[in-house]
């Protein structure tokens, strides 16, 4: 099973959505917590659903159980928390949610994990797809930048 995954930030529309139509992925999968109030106004749903439609053919999937929840961002964007604190809170959530039952195989094959974050190292996006593998088994991710 092949997924991808795309930040926005640091991205003129004209790459993100170039990397997304060569990608050869079917959706985008958002796992945003905050689907409406980006800054970068070609990621807002309403827009980006809208673009994807016309610029690449796509479809496009909010899965919010795949965000962390706003204590957990909190903690590490607006009070500069660890890496390694959030990493192990957000892995604890997706456990205790149980998203390898949760959320179907195929909104994840050949999907794009959607997030904000330019890369996928310090981003939940990569930890889904670690933890969907560790469960799943053959998930292999292509980190789109």
């Amino acid at each position: 099973m092949k997924t991808f995954t795309l930040g926005f930030t640091q991205k003129p529309a004209e790459r993100f959505f170039r990397l997304l139509k060569q990608s050869g992925a079917k959706r985008i999968v958002d796992v945003r917590l905050n689907i409406t109030g980006q800054l970068a106004g070609f990621s807002k749903r309403d827009d980006l659903v809208f673009f994807l439609r016309e610029l690449c053919g796509m479809d496009y999937v909010h899965v919010p159980e795949l965000a962390p929840t706003a204590s957990i961002l909190d903690a590490y964007k607006k009070h500069k928390g660890e890496w390694r604190v959030y990493e192990q809170e957000f892995m604890n959530l997706m456990e205790r949610r149980r998203i390898e039952q949760s959320v179907a195989k195929d909104v994840i094959e050949m999907g794009c994990l959607l997030c904000s974050e330019h890369k996928p190292h310090q981003c939940h996006r990569r930890l889904v797809v670690e933890y969907l593998r560790n469960k799943w088994g053959d998930l292999d991710a292509v980190h789109l930048i």
